[in-house]
């Protein structure tokens, strides 16, 4: 199936969109839930306890089942992309640059990704993996996106966002699910899961789930090398086990294959050479909450997962990564509402490196630990609330960490409310901060001597800081239009440099070489401001337009005595200064829905990005109540873009091009 024809285009706009496996039931009346029931949908993840969206002081967006199921995405970067203020960016074929508010990058380490509260974030880089960060989008709930620090509850690394990916519980995904389709570049994908009950209180699903995805079209080669496929499986069990107390295991294991084109050493007295290489994938978790209510007015939770990943690339790791979490809600008196809690992890490394980037030591070990509080003070009852909170963490590279924030929110009515918020966040060091060794090359010197050029971690990198001050209102005040405007100004300081070290001789490998190497420090400072406007508007009781928009201006510095102004250039031109949206949901008919998104993204100053428009359409036909059909069409406006230069130079970038599949959709 080739998309590069016009007569395909074609028919994509009027046979796409709704994506594979996300069509579980008959298109629903936009009118089942109105705007204010929209507005007041329960979030977790500002408070770490359920409160209403309209109540929440904290620039955040929740992305429904309603909206995955209408989305047409294959994978959640795609779903982050309607997240205004989000910066969703495609490197090649298997790599993202995610980031909330700017300082994008492959390894976006100011940005938390938690599924189900488990971390997703990787110690040994300070990001997250997307190619893994795989699951059914049919199991997924909805996606909670806070724009915008969380460190006061979520700890260090919470920056500039935190996204909470919640599953569905096994009692909502009962009976069978088959999901087969292929396209273009998505050639072939497939889903199977089963779920029942077992006994009296327990309810499981069981699933599988592969997917076979083609190369993209690189800068310098038609063939971008970055094909990848994978195989994943996974459970779910909830069990009432008794009428205070339940209990939910699940678990997940993967494998898979990538294709890469990375600038490698044949050995390290040469030039880098783009090399086309595959990289071997394998993993998987095991996690289980517990959950216990003492009253109406007092309950508590206990979380612990294992994580334990394989990623055979130029850094060789093995990783083992055990997690234990903590936290009792209750209320007290009239207006207290108190949520505390603690939590450990320890995280193990084992690594083997390549002559081109490897750890120092090559095996590592860290514990880290830390204690919550917050309590949201009901000032006026239904109308004024003041959260005020603080975490202390402690970690084995910087020690203890202070977090605290302050909220504000004020409901003059229930059509209205203003919030406001100052926090402190705290992004510690990653592994490779401190032990990292990338060798760029080398060359003769004077006298015959070799010369390698490369970089060195810092054993005293210290922690990045930001101050954030943030203001919003969000309003339902027509019945058709809801608003929802956030404005933000972000202090950081200790941004991370480059900066040129103290030259040594090094004896291995042979022979005798001088060093001229590159170390990490803390000295760039600076600011951002901007602000982001979301709105739902119910045109008639059949279309739901969504427009977004976000603006952001950042300005960094540099302290003597670095001299990195390349650094100052990446952080202020790695994401957009101006992006927009445009998501169309349309039923045509009480079992044909037509969906459309648009994004524009501005340039990247940073590199040579320019500014691009993405436009996604398609359409679903639900046959009956258990059979669905749908088709999808991708990047519809141009026949190839790019979206990210990765700054690291890691790997090499294609262009992201126009695509298409078709997917049916079978429930028992």
């Amino acid at each position: 199936m080739s998309l590069r024809s016009p007569i395909l285009i074609n028919a994509l706009l009027l046979l796409a969109m709704a994506g594979p496996g996300t069509a579980q039931q008959p298109s629903r009346d936009l009118t089942a839930l109105s705007l204010e029931d929209l507005m007041n949908i329960e979030v977790t993840s500002v408070s770490k306890k359920e409160q209403k969206l309209s109540r929440t002081a904290a620039a955040i967006f929740a992305i429904s089942a309603e909206d995955i199921h209408r989305s047409g995405a294959k994978n959640i970067p795609d779903l982050l992309r309607m997240v205004p203020g989000m910066d969703v960016a495609q490197v090649d074929a298997n790599v993202w640059g995610i980031s909330v508010r700017g300082l994008n990058g492959r390894f976006a380490n100011e940005l938390l990704v938690l599924v189900d509260g488990r971390e997703a974030y990787v110690p040994t880089y300070g990001g997250v993996f997307w190619d893994v960060l795989d699951l059914p989008l049919e199991n997924i709930e909805r996606i909670e996106v806070i724009r915008g620090p969380g460190g006061s509850l979520w700890g260090p690394n919470a920056v500039n966002g935190v996204v909470n990916i919640i599953t569905k519980s096994a009692a909502e995904t009962k009976g069978g699910l088959v999901v087969a389709g292929g396209g273009d570049v998505g050639q072939a994908f497939a889903t199977t899961q089963y779920g029942d009950r077992l006994g009296k209180s327990t309810d499981y699903r069981v699933y599988t789930k592969y997917f076979n995805q083609g190369t993209l079209v690189g800068l310098a080669n038609p063939n971008g090398s970055d094909n990848w496929h994978m195989i994943r499986g996974g459970f779910r069990t909830d069990s009432s086990v008794t009428e205070q107390d339940s209990l939910m295991v699940q678990g997940d294991i993967y494998r898979g294959r990538v294709g890469l084109t990375l600038p490698l050493l044949v050995n390290v007295f040469s030039p880098k050479v783009d090399t086309q290489t595959w990289v071997n994938l394998s993993g998987g978790f095991i996690q289980s909450a517990w959950e216990h209510r003492f009253s109406e007015r007092s309950e508590t939770s206990l979380q612990a997962s294992f994580d334990r990943f394989t990623r055979l690339d130029v850094v060789g790791e093995d990783r083992n990564h055990f997690n234990i979490d903590f936290q009792h809600h209750f209320r007290w008196k009239a207006r207290h509402d108190i949520v505390w809690g603690a939590s450990f992890v320890h995280s193990r490394s084992n690594s083997r490196g390549s002559p081109t980037i490897f750890l120092q030591p090559l095996n590592s070990s860290m514990q880290n630990y830390g204690a919550f509080v917050q309590d949201e003070i009901g000032l006026v009852p239904d109308r004024l609330y003041l959260t005020v909170g603080t975490k202390l963490d402690h970690n084995i590279f910087t020690g203890i960490n202070f977090m605290p924030s302050a909220r504000l929110a004020w409901l003059p009515s229930k059509e209205h409310t203003f919030w406001a918020a100052v926090s402190r966040a705290v992004r510690t060091p990653g592994v490779d901060d401190i032990s990292i060794r990338v060798n760029y090359g080398g060359f003769p010197g004077p006298g015959g001597m070799p010369i390698l050029m490369g970089q060195i971690g810092n054993p005293r990198f210290g922690d990045e800081h930001l101050v954030a001050y943030e203001a919003g209102y969000r309003t339902t005040a027509l019945k058709s239009l809801s608003l929802d405007i956030a404005a933000f100004y972000n202090a950081y300081s200790h941004k991370q440099t480059l900066d040129p070290a103290v030259p040594f001789l090094e004896a291995i490998p042979v022979p005798l070489h001088l060093i001229v190497p590159f170390m990490e420090n803390n000295l760039m400072y600076g600011e951002a401001h901007g602000f982001e406007l979301a709105a739902n508007w119910k045109v008639t009781n059949r279309w739901k337009l969504s427009p977004g928009y976000a603006f952001e201006g950042m300005h960094m510095h540099l302290r003597a005595p670095s001299v990195d102004w390349a650094s100052v250039l990446i952080a202020e031109g790695s994401s957009p200064v101006h992006s927009a949206q445009l998501r169309s949901q349309f039923n045509i008919t009480r079992n044909v829905e037509w969906n459309a998104a648009a994004y524009f993204v501005d340039r990247l100053r940073s590199g040579p990005v320019p500014g691009y428009t993405r436009v996604d359409m398609g359409v679903v036909w639900h046959a009956t109540t258990k059979l669905a059909f749908s088709g999808f069409g991708q990047n519809l406006a141009n026949s190839k873009h790019l979206e990210m230069m990765d700054s690291l130079r890691s790997v090499r970038s294609s262009y992201i091009g126009r695509t298409g599949y078709g997917a049916v959709t079978w429930q028992f």
